[in-house]
Formats: structure tokens, C-alpha cells, sequence
């Protein structure tokens, strides 16, 4: 953490947890069996003070927001809850194009709150989760925070170091210090379970990470700009500018190269920036109603229907396709 902040004669943190702003909502009214599960979830802004010569790029920083989430729920609703989180970390995982490893961290030797039963418990109750729906888990002794055992996904980067992103953490401790409550089916109070989950983890360092696993070359879904529209001559403009108008009204991202200049430099400024699609038109496609389709990587060029290379791109988008073709 980093040192208090006096003001006025109070001391002021930066805030290194979204967790206790979420307890605080949770207890901010008295709270029933059939409420839970209760999901609480933002995008959050924390700090840490990392160590100068810990912080690495986008990769390790010492301000980062998290996709956070807090989870309070019965012991009846935990394997489920568990689970419908690592399906949520696999879909995403997928979809970007990610392989990983799921690991189970335990208890650390030392500054940890709450009995071995109680870690026990939490630790069996992750496990059992990954076991019902088929998930491998490594083991990382010692490696969970220092309220509860977790889950952790880590992925590689370009020079195959591993980096973790998604986490699940299940806490039997922090309802306890922080005197959790809800009323039972008897009438009673009782103990939420809290679990902790992120998926992406850190912005900053899930979008550094997806940087260097592409090397800037994503896929057309993700891309920032998706196709370069260039005219081969200026008085081919207009029907460039019809076709830029058509592709931004189907939603995609255009980098409009409509100006004077030539075509050649315009191509090598296109493929500099990693834009997947590039297409050239002239007199004819003009006439003919297409278009001469270059790709990225300088292979592939075709002239087709501009129809039929509007149909490509939007399988390749809806799909989420991780290559071009």
C-alpha cells in the first residue's frame, strides 16, 4: 500500500482493494437467503506500491484497473458459482486467442487470517468446482491470497513468460471479520461465502499481454482500425468514399486514405499500422462494382465483389475469427 495522505488532519489511502467497498454495500441492508446470490461487479481503479525495479511496461504497474467482481453466496449455491466463473474465464480466454494454465493456490506459510479448517474448506470447495466441469489445476503451494485459496489463470507472452490475468478466490474469512450476515430459511443469521473473481484481470497488463501475443497483428474483430480504403488515383476518390460510407454503416472501424498521395506510400503506411484489410480501387473496380483486396501480410491480393468481401468481413467479425481467412 502506499503511505497515508494527511489532510486536514485525516489520513487518506489510495485504495489498493475494490473488496471492502463492496462488503459495505452488502451490509448496507439486512439481506435474505432467496437474495443470493448477490454479484457485485466494476471496473475499478486501484493502486499498489510495487517496487521500482518490479514494474515492467504495461505489464507490472503501480496504478491499474481491475474488472472486478464479489460474489456472496450459501454453501449450497458455491460449486456452481465457482464454475460458472471458469466458464466465463475460458469463453473469454478463447475468444482472444489465449492458451493457459489454471493453477490452485493455498494457504502461505505466514500473515494469513482464519484457521486451517477454514482454508480447508475453501480450498476443497475450488477444486471440487474445477473437478465438475473438467478443469486441470496445477498446483501453486503457498501462492493464495492472504484471506483465502484461488484459482489463477495465467497466459504467455510472445517470450513465453507467464503472466497471471484471471483469478477466483474463495473467502470464508473476510464475511467473518467483517460480520457478514443473512437470514436463513430457520430464521437465523448466517455466513455468506464471498468469492473474488477478475477475468481479464488487470486492464494494462491484459491488453500488454495481448499486444505482444499478436505483435500487433490481431484479428479483424479486435483490431483497431480493420480495413484502409485507398484510391489508386485522386479522381477514383468518390467511389472510395462510397465504399468507406457503406463499411462504417456496417459498423466497421475505417481508416479512410482518401487524400492526394501515392498509392504505394499509403499501402506501406497501412501495413505499418497492422490494419488487416486494404482495398485498392481504381477506374475499374469502379465500373465493375469491386474490389482488389490486399491483405496485411502483402499475400492473397484478389479483386472480387465488394458485396462478397463485405460478407467475409462480417463472418470474420461475427465469429470472433482469430486469422483472416
Amino acid at each position: 500500500m502506499y503511505a497515508p495522505m494527511d489532510i486536514d488532519g485525516l489520513n487518506y489511502y489510495l485504495k489498493p482493494m475494490n473488496c471492502p467497498g463492496h462488503i459495505n454495500i452488502y451490509n448496507s441492508t439486512i439481506r435474505s437467503y432467496r437474495d443470493l446470490p448477490i454479484r457485485y461487479a466494476e471496473l475499478g481503479t486501484v493502486y499498489r506500491y510495487e517496487r521500482s525495479g518490479a514494474l515492467h511496461g504495461m505489464l507490472r504497474v503501480r496504478g491499474f484497473t481491475q474488472d472486478d467482481a464479489h460474489i456472496f453466496c450459501t454453501a449450497d449455491q458455491l460449486a456452481e458459482e465457482i464454475a460458472g466463473v471458469c466458464r466465463l474465464v475460458d469463453f473469454f480466454m478463447k475468444t482472444f486467442g489465449f492458451e493457459y494454465t489454471a493453477y490452485l493456490a493455498t494457504q502461505p506459510k505466514e500473515k494469513t487470517i482464519g484457521g486451517k479448517e477454514i482454508w480447508d474448506q475453501a480450498t476443497k470447495a475450488l477444486q471440487d468446482a474445477a473437478d465438475s466441469i473438467g478443469l486441470k489445476l496445477e498446483l501453486d503451494e503457498g501462492g493464495g491470497a492472504f484471506y483465502g485459496p484461488k484459482i489463477d489463470y495465467k497466459i504467455k507472452d510472445a517470450l513465453g513468460r507467464e503472466w497471471q490475468n484471471s483469478t477466483i478466490q474463495c473467502d470464508f474469512n473476510l464475511p467473518d471479520r467483517f460480520e457478514l450476515e443473512n437470514v436463513a430459511p430457520d430464521g437465523s443469521r448466517q455466513r455468506p461465502i464471498m468469492l473474488h473473481r477478475a477475468i481479464l484481470g488487470s486492464l494494462e497488463r491484459f491488453a500488454g499481454v495481448l499486444i505482444e501475443h499478436y505483435g500487433g497483428r490481431f484479428p479483424l474483430w479486435c483490431s483497431p482500425k480493420q480495413v484502409a480504403v485507398i484510391p489508386i488515383r485522386e479522381d477514383h476518390a468518390p467511389y472510395a468514399r462510397t465504399l468507406v460510407d457503406r463499411l462504417r454503416g456496417e459498423r466497421f472501424r475505417v481508416e479512410a486514405m482518401l487524400e492526394a498521395g501515392h498509392m504505394n506510400k499509403k499501402i506501406k503506411t497501412a501495413q505499418k499500422a497492422q490494419i488487416p484489410f486494404m482495398l485498392i480501387v481504381g477506374e475499374r473496380e469502379a465500373e465493375e462494382g469491386t474490389v482488389t483486396v490486399r491483405r496485411r501480410d502483402g499475400q492473397d491480393q484478389e479483386t472480387i465483389p465488394f458485396e462478397a468481401f463485405l460478407e467475409r468481413i462480417q463472418g470474420l467479425r461475427s465469429t470472433r475469427a482469430t486469422e483472416l481467412s
